[in-house]
């Protein structure tokens, strides 16, 4: 027994580094950056250029809208958009770090934003209601999502018909707070996803990227993930 242990079940999985709800999804061949501060810059400066408003513009975020903001942080886009859609729409703000989360709900309820609710994420799971979302704002975060391939398998099904998900990113490494946009649409791309839209804007400082449905999504088992391979993004043949 001893010797089959020392043989088999004793020896760490290649997976335990993992969540076992990510398990099933291909592992990501890319750095992933330390989870950054809740504020990306100081709100004044991000609305003295405009950010929140040119990125609201792109998405075409309307009255009546339901949105989803993943990764609120401080709630910088959370109250933006909640004005935007007003008393008709609702936004859904969503982080995976408790203390930001209560920090968010104070000032979500200090500022009586009764469209507004929050929820608690996962790493791998952004746990959003299926059917639910216009549209589900990922900005300045998704480099910091260590199981990719799951999270956006999972955040696929949030979106009602028609609708998109909007990225807001830098044009860098993964580990330096950025993702190369070459690497974003490819790993969308291994998911079920399609660019819709693609805008650098200096008012956000980075990039702009919209993504709708392409079809079904892809098993788990069968999806190819995405590595940089001599500085060109690549998919790999198999798993």
């Amino acid at each position: 027994m001893l010797m089959l242990c020392a043989l088999a079940a004793c020896q760490p999985s290649a997976d335990a580094d993992r969540a076992p709800s990510a398990r099933e999804f291909p592992r990501a061949h890319r750095p992933v950056s330390a989870l950054g501060a809740s504020s990306f810059s100081t709100e004044k400066e991000r609305d003295d250029r405009r950010e929140a408003a040119t990125v609201m513009d792109l998405a075409n975020i309307a009255p009546g809208m339901s949105v989803a903001d993943i990764g609120a942080g401080e709630g910088y886009y959370t109250v933006r958009l909640a004005d935007r859609v007003g008393a008709r729409g609702r936004v859904l703000a969503q982080d995976i770090d408790p203390g930001v989360i209560k920090r968010l709900g104070a000032r979500v309820e200090h500022d009586r934003l009764d469209n507004v609710s929050i929820k608690l994420g996962a790493g791998d799971d952004p746990r959003l209601p299926p059917a639910s979302f216009d549209r589900i704002f990922l900005v300045h975060m998704y480099h910091e999502v260590v199981e990719p391939y799951a999270f956006l398998w999972r955040l696929m099904p949030a979106l009602k018909p028609g609708g998109q998900i909007i990225v807001v990113d830098l044009d860098r490494a993964t580990d330096h707070h950025g993702i190369a946009p070459a690497l974003l649409f490819c790993e969308f791309d291994a998911v079920g996803f399609h660019l819709a839209e693609f805008r650098r804007k200096p008012e956000i400082i980075g990039y702009y990227a919209q993504f709708g449905v392409a079809g079904a999504r892809p098993e788990p088992a069968a999806i190819r993930p995405c590595r940089i391979v001599d500085g060109q993004v690549v998919r790999d043949a198999s798993r």
